[in-house]
């Protein structure tokens, strides 16, 4: 569904990612694990064409997307959710749903996608006229989150939603992407907390200094003495 080939990907000068080849398949939630400064989110940047890689390529199934604007990838199917969840703060709850929506697509069934997504999100709709900034952290991350379900993609991209959230809240983030997953949309998740984002993944991916160092079953992962001795502290 979603292929990265040989994908080189960078900032001028600085290159971040080297030959990255990664694929994911209808229905799957993959996840990229790794450090802060791995190229995770340069990996997102690159996919949704934020950042134009320097070599490689990125398909959406047949097509190839690396040289296409942003707003025509949306179109495609594939929405973003950024890292720090990039909410706007001086506007609504409602307002900030409605501009995930803005593709002519998502207006059509405007009325029918809200009621899903705040469905998903009880707590966006009783909320719905108050300031998004004055949301607490793990209401911002839902926000964000379903302000890219409103533009119904079919590849959901997620850069780090558990940063900077409460345990709980952790837990309760990472509950809400399975049953995004379960409902039709594949995921592909970037996280630092590696032993939720392996729980939930059948499949991962482990990204260091702008390389995959490693790739499997999510589970099969988490037993890695290298995975172990990194990232859990085993």
């Amino acid at each position: 569904m979603l292929t990265v080939r040989d994908l080189d990907a960078g900032y001028g000068s600085l290159q971040a990612l080297w030959g990255i080849t990664l694929d994911v398949q209808a229905g799957e939630i993959v996840a990229v694990i790794g450090a802060n400064g791995a190229g995770k989110t340069t990996l997102l940047r690159s996919i949704t064409g934020l950042l134009s890689p320097s070599r490689g390529e990125v398909r959406f199934g047949d097509e190839v997307i690396s040289r296409l604007p942003p707003n025509r990838i949306v179109g495609r199917g594939i929405a973003l959710v950024p890292e720090g969840r990039k909410i706007f703060p001086y506007m609504t709850v409602q307002e900030n749903l409605e501009m995930g929506a803005y593709l002519p697509q998502a207006r059509a069934n405007f009325a029918a996608r809200m009621d899903e997504v705040t469905g998903l999100f009880p707590r966006l709709r009783e909320r719905s006229s108050q300031l998004a900034g004055t949301l607490s952290g793990g209401e911002q991350q839902m926000l964000a989150i379903g302000r890219a379900l409103m533009s119904r993609p079919r590849v959901l991209l997620l850069d780090e939603p558990s940063l900077g959230l409460a345990p709980l809240l952790v837990k309760e983030i990472f509950r809400i992407v399975q049953a995004i997953n379960r409902q039709g949309t594949t995921i592909l998740l970037v996280e630092q907390n590696v032993r939720q984002a392996l729980e939930v993944a059948e499949r991962a991916y482990v990204l260091e200094t702008g390389r995959i160092r490693l790739s499997g079953a999510g589970r099969e992962l988490l037993g890695s003495p290298h995975v172990r001795k990194a990232y859990l502290g085993l």
